[in-house]
């Protein structure tokens, strides 16, 4: 008997910010997911044919949060995620993760309700440093809370980091 090689995987590229607001607090995103439950995760998602990824993170982020002509600071973080998608389409998720400061702002996602609800979102939230230290939520990255104090306190990395899982 032969052993076939496993199938390569199959990972989506995604583009994800750090929105920060004028006090440090970040925009986190709660996705809720049928098998793993509730994550929350930096705004942003997958990169469309034909994107890069500055671009697909601007039209992410007025969709999903309604933050519309803003600068995309540096690229400070990557994450890679193995995880079987919902869809069965992909393996997995290679994130490219940019800085953001905005103005403060209340965020009015423009996807419908019924969209974002596709999409596993099912809301939105600004969270201080402390908040998400002392939080029992899930965060992904899993160490937010430390690499955003690593952030706050030193500022942006020469070259992205690897915030792991």
């Amino acid at each position: 008997m032969t052993n076939s090689p496993e199938p390569p995987l199959r990972i989506r590229d995604a583009a994800r910010a750090v929105v920060l607001d004028p006090d440090d607090r970040v925009l986190l995103v709660r996705f809720e997911f049928p098998i793993t439950g509730t994550r929350w995760a930096l705004p942003g998602g997958g990169v469309d044919p034909g994107e890069d990824h500055v671009t697909a993170l601007r039209r992410e982020l007025v969709e999903e949060v309604g933050l519309h002509d803003v600068e995309i600071g540096p690229h400070i973080w990557d994450r890679l995620h193995i995880v079987p998608f919902i869809s069965g389409h992909w393996d997995g998720q290679r994130e490219q993760i940019h800085l953001v400061r905005t103005d403060r702002f209340a965020p009015a996602p423009t996807l419908t309700a019924a969209e974002l609800e596709a999409e596993y979102v099912f809301g939105l939230r600004w969270w201080t440093l402390d908040e998400i230290s002392s939080s029992e939520e899930v965060f992904a990255p899993r160490a937010l809370a430390a690499r955003l104090a690593e952030l706050l306190t030193h500022g942006p990395p020469e070259t992205p980091l690897d915030v792991g899982v």
